[in-house]
C-alpha cells in the first residue's frame, strides 16, 4: 500500500527539484546554452531515475565541476569566456556560491551512502 523505503538518492532528487531553476540559471551563466540544456536533461533524468546510473553520476560530477568553476582557467573551454563576463560584485554570484556548496554537501552525503564518484 505505501512505499516507505528510502532510496539513497531521494535527498538529491528533492534538492534538484527544489533548486531546479537556480541550477539552470547558474548553468546558463557559467556554461551557456549547452550547459543549460545538459542541466535540464540531468535534473529531469535524476528526478525520474529509480537508481543513479553511471551516466547520471558522471553528469552530476560535470554539473558540480561547472558550478565550482573547475575549468574556468582553461582558455580552450567555454567556461573561461562565460566566467570572464561575470561581475564578481553581482548579488547572484553569492547565491551561486551557496548553491554550489549546498549541492556539494548533498553529493558528499550521497557518496557516504554509495560508491559515488563525487568530485571534491
Amino acid at each position: 500500500m505505501f512505499d516507505l523505503t528510502n532510496r539513497p538518492h531521494d535527498e538529491l532528487q528533492d534538492f534538484l527539484r527544489f533548486h531546479s531553476e537556480a541550477l539552470q540559471n547558474a548553468s546558463l551563466l557559467l556554461g551557456g546554452k549547452p550547459a543549460l540544456k545538459a542541466s535540464i536533461t540531468l535534473i529531469d533524468d535524476v528526478c525520474n531515475a529509480p537508481v543513479l546510473s553511471r551516466r547520471l553520476q558522471q553528469g552530476l560530477v560535470r554539473l558540480q565541476e561547472l558550478l565550482s568553476l573547475e575549468h574556468v582557467h582553461d582558455p580552450n573551454r567555454p567556461e573561461a569566456a562565460y566566467f570572464a563576463d561575470l561581475d564578481p560584485s553581482a548579488p547572484y554570484v553569492e547565491d551561486m556560491c551557496l548553491l554550489t556548496e549546498a549541492l556539494q554537501d548533498v553529493l558528499h552525503r550521497l557518496n557516504d551512502r554509495l560508491e559515488f564518484p563525487c568530485a571534491a
